[in-house]
């Protein structure tokens, strides 16, 4: 009884209000009933949001994370058409295009959710595939959340048109016809998306991966697949933007899926040291099959190779285990300076480009003498060729005759 009372009660002081306020007062006590119901809604998910996040569950999480914005909306798009139809007359002109206005808001509030769902549980099975070790590809992944988004909007976009009185059967129709001229016009967008579609159906590549391609300058990190366009970072970090088409037409090389690594190398060795050869090409590779770095399963090759112009060529040929570029590299490194121990243990010595010229012993090398020098001897030697004969002459005659006077003619 007390309980019909208070309604009875408070029926009749909102009666009396509702006389002196109008229609005013029923617009704000629906806008305060749906002010409630949003503040609860928000009270209720803050409660569920430590329930969801106890749990391992994949769906709970993605429903309770989509759900809670577009309920709110869907609140507020419902107190409101009410208290526009209260606070109206019936005969406004502008009413009647509120259903219409109400079933878009509605329709769109439903894709919001639908686009917040699917985003979600992208998310977190991806994560849930980290932590879990399992083999989920980012790609394929994000190429199904896409086609679903795409049906989705599809769906939508032709209830839309079905509210706005464009009849779906026809647009169907249409589409058949102008499809053609569409196809002609946009052949090239068309080739892209056919192009992605490609590229997630085959798989060639995925996010994350290292491509290049011989045919074009195309190197670097795959960042993401779009419907247009691939997205490679470049090695100086600047990003390549690819059309998906073009991986239609050309060869494409994916060394992140490479199973090992090769180390194919050249060492040169002395000809004097060609006796210890042999052995230092068993000891290479009895060292390099004893290496945990190298595979053992893999081709290993250690041979004299060529007879090089100053070096006699051992070939180092083995794959590692690791594919990762910096282990690779150390690994690489410890090959080659162990190679060069070996080298050193059995007396001999890596060889370097030479030269060798072979003079014959009875070459003599003569400097010439400058031209104004030889010149100058010329000049002396044919002034003085009389006067040394006279005088060889005066010593035979003083020599003969014991004595050589003052007055004689040969020392003038």
């Amino acid at each position: 009884m007390q309980l019909v009372q208070t309604y009875q009660d408070f029926m009749s002081q909102y009666l009396s209000l509702r006389d002196e306020w109008g229609t005013a007062i029923d617009v704000g006590v629906i806008l305060v009933i749906t002010g409630v119901l949003d503040l609860s809604t928000r009270a209720f998910f803050a409660w569920l949001h430590r329930k969801v996040t106890s749990t391992h569950k994949l769906w709970d999480d993605a429903l309770y994370r989509s759900l809670n914005g577009p309920l709110q909306a869907l609140f507020w798009i419902a107190g409101l058409s009410i208290a526009i139809i209260v606070g109206t007359s019936p005969d406004h002109s502008w009413r009647d295009y509120l259903p219409k206005v109400r079933h878009v808001l509605i329709t769109l509030t439903v894709l919001w959710f639908c686009f917040r769902l699917i985003g979600t549980i992208e998310k977190n099975a991806l994560a849930r595939a980290a932590q879990e070790h399992d083999k989920l590809d980012a790609t394929t992944a994000d190429a199904i959340a896409k086609l679903i988004r795409a049906a989705t909007l599809i769906i939508v976009g032709l209830i839309l048109l079905d509210q706005f009185g464009v009849s779906p059967s026809g647009l169907l129709a249409f589409s058949g016809v102008g499809g053609i001229a569409v196809g002609f016009a946009a052949r090239d967008v068309l080739a892209n998306i056919f192009g992605g579609a490609t590229v997630y159906l085959n798989r060639p590549f995925s996010v994350g991966d290292w491509i290049r391609s011989p045919d074009r300058d195309i190197e670097g990190t795959v960042e993401s697949i779009g419907w247009r366009a691939t997205t490679v970072r470049r090695f100086d970090m600047r990003p390549l933007y690819v059309p998906n088409a073009v991986f239609s037409n050309v060869a494409l090389e994916n060394p992140s899926r490479m199973s090992h690594r090769l180390i194919s190398e050249t060492v040169g060795i002395r000809y004097e040291d060609a006796a210890v050869v042999p052995d230092i090409v068993e000891d290479i590779r009895s060292m390099l099959t004893d290496d945990e770095n190298i595979d053992a399963d893999q081709v290993i090759l250690t041979y004299l190779d060529s007879l090089g112009a100053s070096a006699l060529n051992l070939l180092v040929y083995c794959y590692t285990r690791t594919t990762d570029w910096a282990e690779y590299l150390a690994v690489k490194q410890g090959v080659l300076q162990r190679v060069q121990d070996t080298i050193r243990e059995h007396g001999a010595a890596i060889a370097f480009p030479t030269t060798e010229i072979q003079v014959p012993g009875q070459l003599v090398v003569a400097r010439a003498a400058p031209e104004d020098e030889s010149d100058e001897q010329d000049e002396i030697d044919s002034d003085k060729v009389d006067s040394e004969q006279k005088r060889a002459v005066a010593r035979e005659q003083a020599s003969a005759r014991g004595s050589v006077g003052p007055d004689d003619a040969g020392e003038s």
